[in-house]
């Protein structure tokens, strides 16, 4: 069920759709189904089949992330920065290489008791930040089918 290519194609067939309605939703209201929300989408999707994530962007590593994946690696974090990360337009650090460094060839991570907050909350479906942030919800509509499985229900429930 999970196709990234698909998703890619429904995304570009439905951006002004999605775009419109996340303009329009009453966020109060659609806040308390979330949760099930992405339980239903996480029910329908394996994300181990995809990892369109892993394979195309990546995760911000914030402070506390660095410190504890470098600890992990037995790396002091300036070897950890110099070795995986470098700074994006943002000023946030990012992976130096796409795929995922960490990724591995059956799509699960290296890292994953440690991974970054981003991948541990990747695709935001279940928080107020799938609603609030617009133009991050859209890019994960774009290529995640949970993201975009999430946002269809929405869609229906609420119109």
């Amino acid at each position: 069920m999970t196709d990234p290519i698909k998703a890619g194609e429904r995304y570009h067939a439905q951006k002004n759709v999605y775009k419109k309605f996340l303009d329009r939703v009453h966020i109060k209201k659609a806040i308390p189904a979330l949760e099930e929300l992405s339980a239903n989408a996480y029910a329908r999707h394996d994300c181990l089949a995809c990892a369109a994530c892993c394979k195309n962007y990546s995760p911000r590593f914030k402070a506390p992330d660095i410190k504890r994946i470098s600890k992990y690696l037995g790396l002091k974090e300036s070897d950890m920065i110099a070795q995986y990360l470098h700074r994006d337009e943002e000023g946030d650090h990012v992976l130096n290489t796409k795929p995922c460094t960490f990724l591995n060839k059956d799509n699960t991570c290296s890292i994953y008791d440690v991974r970054p907050s981003d991948c541990s909350r990747f695709p935001y479906v279940d928080e107020d930040v799938f609603l609030k942030r617009k133009s991050l919800t859209l890019k994960n509509v774009s290529f995640c089918p949970i993201a975009q499985d999430a946002l269809e229900e929405m869609m229906k429930r609420m119109l």
